[in-house]
Formats: C-alpha cells, structure tokens, sequence
C-alpha cells in the first residue's frame, strides 16, 4: 500500500521539523529543556556523594574502557577544553564499561558500576541521530565543532538517603523510592538527585538519554541546555513475564532482557521458570528433577546461573522472581516423580489442560507435600537475597484431572476447594518463612474462591473485568491484559490440524489475536473504569511473553520495543498532565524510535517502530493519519 500525505502534511514548516523532540522514553513528570549545545568528554569529573567515583587498576580487562592522558578517544579536545580537566590518577583509573560488575551490592558498588555503564553507553554505543532528522538536514540539528565548543565539566551525584538494608530486597513494590532529579546547567553543571541508589540508575539512564554521538565520530553532545527533570514513576511494579519452559532461553538472552528492560526503566523479571513441556531449574537436592524434566542437559539453569541472572539486575535496578506453576502446569515433574502427578500426557488433552502434556500436582497426597517442602528447602534460601517475590502460579487448574487421581476420583468444585486451600495456604506459609511475598494467578481467588492473606499479590490476565473484580475485593494487583499486554499473541496457531480440519481452522490464528502493535499496547489503561479506591490497589502490569512459539532468535524481537511502550503507561502514566488527555502517538512514536536505535546501539535487536521516512520527521506528523 502506498501512503499519500495530504498536502497539509507536506506543508510542515522546516522550523517544526527541525526543533529538537523532547527524546526521554519514559516521559519524565517533568521536563524542561534549551536549545544550547554542550559536549560531553571522557574525563568528566564525576562525584558520589562528594567522592570520586572511580576503579581500582584491577577492575581492567581487554574489553575495559579506560580513560587516561593517553587515550585520543574524543579525538582534540577543541578551543576551551584546556585545563577544564584535572589528570589525577584517580581519573587514569576510570573504567567506562557497560558490562561492568560491581563487587558487591551497596550503594556505592551500584552506583558506581551505573555511571561506568552510563557514561560506557555514550562513547561507545550511542547513536548519530540522522535518520531522526529530515533527510540531509543532520547538520542543523547537531552542533558546529569548529564554531567554539562548551563542556560539560561535572556530574555531581547526591542521594539523599542512605539506603536501608530493604533497598537491595524490598518487601514491597513502592516501599524503595525510585524518584530522581536531573538539572544540567547551560553553564556545564550536572547535578543528579535521588533518594536511592535505584533513583541514582534512573536518572543516569536519563542522563544518557540526552546525548548523542556527533557525525565525525570524535564527540558527543547534547543540544537540549539548559535541562531540568524532576521525575518518579506512577506505579511501582513493571515488568515483562518471561516464560523459559516451553522453549529455553540461554541466560545470555536473560541478561540482554534485562539491559533493555534498565533501559526503559522497568524494574521487575518474572521468570515463568517450569512447566508441564520442561523443567529447566536445577534442584541442588533433588538432581533427578531437571535431568529428566529438562528439554535436554545443555537446557538447564544451574545455581550459579540464577544467582547471576539475580545479581545482574539488581546491579540494574530489575528485581528478578521466578514462578513455579502448580498445582496445573506441573506435568514435567512426572519424568521424574511420576507418584506425585496425575494426567500427564492425557489425550485428548483438551480435556485435561489447555494445551500438552497437562498434568497436575495430587491435591490429596502427602508426598506431594512432602517435595514441596524439600523443593522451598532447596530453593527459596538461594532466590531470597535478590527477591521480594515468589510466584506459585495457580492459573487454568483442570477439575477433570482430580477424576484421575485415586486420592479424589472427583471433579466436583465442592469437593476440590478446601484441597485447593490447603494446599495454597501450606505453600504461602513457606514463602513468608523465606521472607518473600507471595504471588499467584487469579483463577485462584476467582474461581476458585481460595481465601487469599492479605500480602499476596494477585496477577490477572483476562481482561479489565478482572481488574475490577480483584480489586474491588481488596487484592492488590498486577495487570497483565491478555487483550493488551500478551506480547506473543497473533502470531498464528503453535498446533497442527489434518486436511479433515483445514477448512474450520483457516486461517489458523491463535487464541488471542490480532497481535499487539505497539500502539495497542500503548493504549492501556490499568486504571480504567476503577474507582480511586480500587486504583489504589494496582501496584503495576507486566507483558507477557508466553514462548510456545518462541525461541531466543526471536526473542529481542518480539519484546522490544512494545515493552517500552508498555513502560512508559506504566512509568508516567497514561494521561498526559500538560493536556488531561491521552498520550498522544504523535508525541510517542518519534522519541519510541529513539528509544529503539539507542536499544539496538547497545545490542539489544528491537523491531522498528515505523519507516525511515516517518523517522526523518521528529514532530510525527508526516505520518499522522490525513484527517479530513
């Protein structure tokens, strides 16, 4: 199809076309911006708390970024720069790295690795923004290096508060501040305020932001002083669902998900981490589990492996929990303890679960109680440290199953529930033990009608009804809207169909199409057609990214960038306060393509948001629909 602007459009006066967009993603609360220019040099002078932040000659490595009198990278300083610098050797020891790993978790080590992964991000993978400007007119927008050059010649960072020992595993969502404030003087002053050391890695993503890679490749700038951000996110939790079990993802993919998530400022991983395809998790003392339950050996998660993945994101400001699925979805553990499962690999299996193998946990056995016990022995000392959350699933639970168990032979709901509230009840009890909040899936309180302790959370997934219904019951919520927030729906039916059921199936889309652009992702509003009260009570959202048809070729592609966009509902909320109406896509769409070239400058392959020719044009109107 060929689009045809009207004439309108094309009418765009180039002034318009060439005033610099307002690049943030998520839109800051606040934000104020200049036209000047100033540049940006590697031997910034930046402080933690009145300390120099710098590394110890140890941290080097061959993929180390080290600044000393030596290194030419920023190619002549230009008239002005002398003697703005000092050389100390404290400053020769600056690493600018963006995989760096901090020794330990405390607010300095963190903060400290966030500005050399900050100010990595900038020389190293940052981006020329031409195809962000009108075709040939790059040169307007960036800075004239041979007409006088202003440096930025300090990064002051401040946390006002000492970060309690909770900051690093909070008990809730909300209890850490995640609020900051970012000024930058025309003068070259920069000066970041938080009051934790996840509002510090905030701002510094900010900071990032607001720069770009000058045309010769010797400099860096930014064309928006004088700045001033004041900014804090509307809601506490969000996040991406990440399911691991019906195809492996490599923990390379894990710690690329979780760069891009730090970079959209979403702030919680929920590894769907077993199901009734596999059981990729090592169980230190029960090996037998994932050696049988896993796709393959090479297809497994080991200890040192989620202490990684744990450690990385909160590094990161992404506090990551895992989900183990019961009393449904649980059939991969019968390769391995087939005593404690019934209906696995039933068929048809549509009787049975949603989609093969099925198989379910015994609701009236003691040896099932019996492995859980040794199971949240095993696992939950290790997850604890870097986790508020533990997730026990709950979701799509089959009554037919129970007709299959000898302890039962009974689908009645009646017969079925006081089990069901045993045996969440039990599991619930040994997670607060650990120190962690439970989660669990709605069809537990909804169809079940499961007694719930007020400190679990409940995750919704069928629509905004349930919402209301949680909600208005007194649940805090997480929202993942199948109808919105399903990032792998429309993308065609994972099942086969024979010649005898090609014409009733045709064309074979999935349960929850169409897919989700970003704009419809875009478009959600937790909060809609809630009461204040029952507002109140939703502590964020999540997208899901359920992999049945899935691999981690694809994986990049599939969550980025309507992740983000989903990030910035959830960050800034979806009304905008300058206008009291919804965000607009005009205001969205250029600085989401942003957004996307600085995630694919630092590795992470994001889909487009839209053409080049739309890109070219940072007001977003010559692709604005031509209304009459």
């Amino acid at each position: 199809m060929v689009f045809v602007p009207s004439l309108r459009l094309l009418a765009v006066s180039l002034v318009a076309l060439l005033e610099p967009v307002s690049a943030i993603w998520p839109a800051p609360q606040s934000f104020t911006k200049g036209n000047s220019s100033l540049y940006l040099h590697p031997k910034i002078n930046v402080t933690y708390n009145g300390e120099p932040v710098r590394r110890p000659t140890s941290s080097s490595s061959s993929s180390s970024f080290f600044l000393s009198s030596s290194n030419n990278v920023g190619g002549s300083a230009g008239p002005g720069y002398e003697g703005l610098f000092t050389k100390t050797p404290a400053q020769q020891q600056l690493v600018y790295k963006e995989d760096y790993f901090a020794s330990s978790l405390s607010s300095k080590e963190i903060v400290h690795a966030g500005v050399s992964r900050a100010l990595g991000s900038i020389f190293s993978r940052n981006i020329v923004p031409w195809m962000l400007q009108p075709r040939g007119k790059l040169s307007e927008f960036e800075p004239d290096l041979y007409k006088g050059q202003n440096w930025i010649k300090s990064l002051e960072i401040d946390q006002t508060a000492k970060d309690a020992k909770t900051a690093f595993k909070p008990a809730l969502a909300g209890e850490v501040s995640e609020a900051y404030s970012l000024t930058l003087s025309v003068e070259g002053d920069v000066k970041l305020t938080a009051d934790s050391y996840i509002g510090v890695l905030h701002g510094l993503e900010t900071f990032t932001q607001l720069f770009y890679q000058h045309s010769t490749g010797t400099s860096w700038y930014t064309p928006y002083a004088p700045v001033e951000i004041k900014d804090e996110p509307k809601y506490p939790h969000r996040g991406i669902l990440l399911d691991v079990a019906r195809t492996f993802m490599p923990v390379k993919n894990i710690l690329r998900t979780i760069d891009g998530m730090a970079t959209s400022k979403l702030n919680r991983l929920h590894v769907h981490v077993t199901d009734s395809q596999s059981w990729p998790l090592q169980i230190i003392s029960m090996p037998e589990v994932a050696e049988k339950g896993a796709y393959h050996s090479s297809q497994t998660y080991s200890p040192a492996d989620i202490d990684l993945i744990q450690k990385y994101g909160a590094l990161r400001g992404v506090q990551v929990y895992f989900e183990i699925d019961m009393p449904g979805h649980i059939g991969s553990l019968s390769l391995s303890h087939p005593d404690l499962i019934v209906a696995y690999d039933q068929w048809p299996y549509q009787w049975y679960c949603v989609e093969p193998p099925c198989g379910a946990f015994k609701l009236n056995d003691t040896k099932v109680d019996d492995f859980l016990g040794k199971l949240w022995d095993d696992l939950l000392p290790r997850v604890a440290p870097y986790s508020a959350y533990f997730h026990t699933g709950g979701d799509e639970l089959n009554r037919n199953d129970s007709m299959l168990d000898d302890g039962i032979k009974s689908n009645d709901t009646e017969v079925l529930r006081p089990l069901l509230q045993r045996f969440v009840d039990k599991q619930h009890e040994r997670i607060r033990k650990e120190g962690l909040t439970p989660l669990t899936w709605e069809e537990i309180p909804i169809e079940w009608n499961v007694n719930l302790g007020k400190d679990v959370v409940v995750q919704t997934w069928l629509g905004q009804s349930s919402v209301k219904n949680l909600t208005s019951r007194g649940h805090k919520v997480i929202d993942s809207n199948y109808n919105f927030w399903y990032l792998d729906c429309g993308r065609g039916q994972w099942l086969n169909f024979d010649n005898a059921d090609y014409a009733a199936f045709s064309p074979f889309l999935d349960w929850c199409s169409p897919y989700k652009s970003w704009r419809h992702v875009y478009s959600y509003d937790p909060a809609a057609n809630l009461t204040e009260e029952e507002a109140k009570l939703i502590l964020g959202g999540e997208v899901a990214v359920w992999a049945e048809s899935i691999d981690p070729i694809a994986l990049d592609t599939i969550i980025w960038p309507r992740a983000s966009a989903a990030g910035e509902v959830l960050w800034s909320g979806r009304i905008d306060p300058a206008t009291g109406q919804n965000r607009t896509q005009l205001d969205a769409a250029p600085r989401l393509s942003e957004l996307r070239e600085r995630l694919v400058a630092r590795g992470v392959q994001s889909s487009s948001v839209y053409m080049t020719w739309c890109t070219q044009d940072p007001t977003g109107k010559s692709c604005e629909y031509p209304r009459v």
